[in-house]
């Protein structure tokens, strides 16, 4: 949870249900890809762009905030656009995902 004394970033409430991995919760693995959908405004938190659903978890926004405060990085990031890094200490490299489709 963000300190007492820092306003909360997003526009979306600390208990937002999000898309995640379990494996990124339980410590395993970092959070290398974020998207928030245009379609319906959820957010998605994945090791990669490719998981692997039978991990899947819907976790409150807060819980994967205190996973990694990088986060609080993108709480700007409009509709329609992703980020991802190389690795937990890579710069988040965003993009509209527009410029990621192929055609």
């Amino acid at each position: 949870m963000p300190d007492r004394d820092d306003a909360w970033p997003f526009e979306d409430a600390p208990n937002l249900a999000c898309f995640t991995v379990r494996s990124i919760m339980n410590g395993t693995a970092p959070i290398l890809y974020v998207s928030h959908d245009d379609d319906d405004g959820a957010w998605q938190m994945l090791t990669s762009d490719a998981a692997d659903m039978s991990q899947a978890m819907i976790v409150a926004l807060v819980q994967l905030i205190e996973c990694d405060r990088t986060l609080i990085e993108l709480a700007d990031m409009p509709l329609g656009w992703s980020a991802s890094r190389e690795d937990a200490n890579s710069p988040w490299i965003r993009r509209a995902k527009s410029e990621s489709a192929v055609g």
